[in-house]
């Protein structure tokens, strides 16, 4: 997955979030299908899932190969969303100690997302 995809995927993550946050500050409850807690929690997850490449073992693998086999799939995704996670931190912070009260964090998010859609941050590790 490109750099994008997953930048864009960490700005849904943490925006899913704050719906989660918001619906359990005004007692909003998931009946099963809802748009409650619940549900978005599984949008998360899903968006989660899809930066994860998957990976193929041999049968008859061992356990070392096993080993080197998740390690060298899930580093670079790994490396990628931490790095992504970081970047929107980052974004938040900076308006937070800015002092900045014009702008709430899912507009500091969605300001980051149009960057990241313009290839802002298509470089970099």
């Amino acid at each position: 997955m490109e750099r994008a995809e997953v930048l864009k995927r960490v700005i849904g993550i943490l925006t899913e979030a704050q719906d989660i946050r918001r619906a359990v500050e005004t007692g909003e409850e998931d009946t099963g299908g809802g748009d409650g807690p619940a549900a978005t929690a599984g949008v998360a997850t899903m968006l989660l899932n899809e930066m994860l490449p998957s990976i193929s073992v041999p049968a008859d693998a061992s356990p070392q190969q096993v080993a080197a086999l998740v390690a060298e799939a899930l580093g670079p995704a790994l490396h990628t969303m931490v790095s992504g996670f970081s970047l929107a931190f980052t974004s938040l912070a900076i308006a937070h100690d800015s002092g900045r009260t014009d702008v709430s964090a899912i507009e500091v998010l969605q300001e980051l997302a149009l960057e990241v859609e313009a290839g802002t941050y298509d470089e970099g590790p």
